[in-house]
């Protein structure tokens, strides 16, 4: 049994420092085929009733962190619907199983966040399946390496800005009608929004406007009585990663640059994403919290 997130620890050895093969997966990655397969903390997660009886929409919510916030929010008591394409439906059905094992009711509602009017049926999916909602986590996005601007195509600009910024919006518009008092809206932003790699020019640009529409939403909804804040991953091992998100002959040493000298599980940022998600974070507002091993941000 690995430890559960209220074990003292060493996080320099909590988990492995890993040196990923050379491997690569067409976009979308399954997560399932990865080595090693990324910690959700399917085997760690221990929940305590902070969210009980809440109603959540993951986007991305197959995998990586997705997968692992999922996790955590049903053993915290929520029920949980979850969005992914339909390329991912091993890693959904490995999800769904795990909410439904916690006792909690699961909605998968496959397609792809590029389109408006998905993401609209997906909010009144997951309303009509939950009975309602009252967190929604913003956390799908697209990552692909290119090395200069000469060759980054309009096509994955514009791929990158929809997947990563305009379905975030779309979400909240449709979302917030919905969402009474004490609910809550969690934007996925990213180390990149502070400390860019210069190979990721476009995922970078939509991190930092990620982190700047969650601190301005925060303040319109606030007086609604609606928290908005936001997670800023470090190097995290995904199925982003050896889906051409990182270059692959990089991999074996993927976040051993940061101060821990290792990347981060999934499993390590699912208790963020709880935090703001609870009653515990009720003065919380418009706050980036940076889970990155230890690299410096404003």
């Amino acid at each position: 049994m690995s430890p559960d997130q209220y074990s003292f620890a060493d996080p320099r050895t909590l988990y492995p420092s890993i040196s990923p093969p050379v491997q690569q997966q067409p976009e979308p990655a399954v997560q399932a085929k990865m080595t090693p397969v990324p910690d959700l903390g399917e085997n760690s997660y221990r929940g305590s009733g902070r969210l009980q009886g809440r109603k959540a929409l993951i986007t991305g919510g197959d995998s990586g962190i997705g997968g692992a916030v999922a996790i955590a929010f049903a053993r915290e008591g929520a029920d949980v619907a979850i969005s992914y394409l339909p390329e991912e439906e091993q890693d959904a059905r490995h999800i769904v199983a795990l909410i439904e094992e916690a006792g909690r009711t699961a909605v998968a509602f496959p397609g792809d966040l590029k389109n408006k009017d998905y993401c609209h049926r997906l909010v009144d999916a997951a309303v009509d399946g939950l009975g309602g909602l009252d967190i929604v986590v913003s956390n799908a996005g697209k990552q692909v390496f290119v090395e200069k601007i000469e060759d980054l195509s309009d096509e994955q600009f514009e791929d990158t800005m929809h997947t990563n910024v305009f379905a975030m919006f779309w979400l909240a518009k449709a979302a917030v009608p919905h969402l009474k008092p004490g609910s809550t809206i969690i934007c996925t932003a990213s180390l990149e929004a502070y400390n860019q790699l210069p190979f990721l020019l476009d995922y970078a640009t939509t991190k930092g406007a990620i982190n700047n529409f969650s601190k301005a939403l925060a303040q319109q909804l606030a007086p609604r009585g609606i928290r908005v804040n936001a997670v800023a991953p470090g190097p995290t091992w995904t199925a982003l990663q050896v889906s051409q998100g990182f270059p692959p002959e990089k991999l074996p040493e993927y976040g051993k640059d940061n101060p821990l000298g290792r990347s981060g599980q999934p499993a390590e940022l699912a208790p963020a994403y709880v935090y703001l998600a609870s009653g515990e974070s009720s003065f919380t507002i418009g706050e980036t919290l940076n889970v990155n091993g230890g690299m410096p941000t404003p």
